[in-house]
């Protein structure tokens, strides 16, 4: 792979989101939910603050993978419909390399998004418990981002690539609850419904455990464990390489 070439698509990528003013999207949202939360923590009539918290930090959750979700399928889309993406890989750079360089690009975007959001947050909650969150997020993000590169990928079109991703999203983010509801007292004993429940079962043993992803109440009432941690690295890392590995397949197949 040429390292200088990931490096400078990786580059362009960046300025690409500034030119789309996705920082200045980023801060019309801090600023309107911030209002929002705000309103809301004043209304409530018991713990006012832990109110706020729960709520802005759950709303820029889903705006960090919305707006990540839609800049990369877009991106993407626009560079095939403008054919630059012939253009790029008529040079002497593998398609591994444009990969590879994209991804650096939209990752890089997404911990700027992740770290902006952070900044709001320390006016509610201590950098102890901020900090964790917004690794959470900025790995939560660079799942949703290769994911919408194997999405478009895939099918081509932006309405089926991020249907696809948040369907995908919102199926890892309820699965837990789903095997829960599933195995729980009042399940139905019946034949169907075991093979149902087996079906979730492996379901949820392919997708990324999500809802233990950012969760609001480590900035409520303290930061997670350590083995939390690991286990969100070591889920963000593993679902990386597989996405990655979908990613090349398809791109190296296809004729373009």
């Amino acid at each position: 792979m040429h390292f200088r070439a990931i490096l400078t698509i990786a580059l362009f990528t960046l300025r690409e989101a500034i030119q789309n003013r996705l920082i200045s999207l980023v801060l019309a949202a801090l600023i309107s939910l911030f209002g929002l939360a705000e309103f809301i923590g004043e209304v409530a009539i018991t713990e006012s603050a832990e109110t706020k918290v729960s709520i802005l930090s759950g709303a820029l959750r889903f705006f960090a993978v919305l707006l990540t979700s839609l800049f990369v399928t877009m991106s993407m889309l626009r560079e095939q419909h403008e054919k630059s993406l012939d253009l790029v890989l008529s040079l002497p750079i593998s398609r591994a390399s444009y990969f590879f360089g994209r991804l650096l690009g939209f990752s890089g975007a997404a911990i700027v998004v992740a770290a902006l959001i952070g900044l709001c947050l320390l006016l509610y909650s201590p950098a102890q418990r901020v900090g964790p969150w917004v690794l959470s997020l900025a790995c939560e993000l660079f799942i949703v981002a290769s994911v919408s590169i194997v999405c478009l990928f895939t099918f081509r079109q932006a309405t089926l690539a991020l249907s696809s991703v948040f369907g995908f999203y919102v199926l890892a983010r309820t699965i837990g609850s789903i095997q829960l509801i599933g195995h729980g007292p009042l399940a139905d004993p019946s034949t169907p419904s075991r093979f149902i429940s087996g079906a979730i079962d492996t379901l949820a043993l392919l997708l990324p455990d999500l809802d233990r992803y950012t969760s609001s109440q480590w900035l409520i009432y303290g930061a997670p464990e350590r083995s939390d941690l690991v286990f969100i690295l070591g889920q963000t890392m593993i679902y990386l390489v597989l996405l990655i590995g979908a990613g090349l397949f398809d791109l190296y197949r296809k004729n373009l």
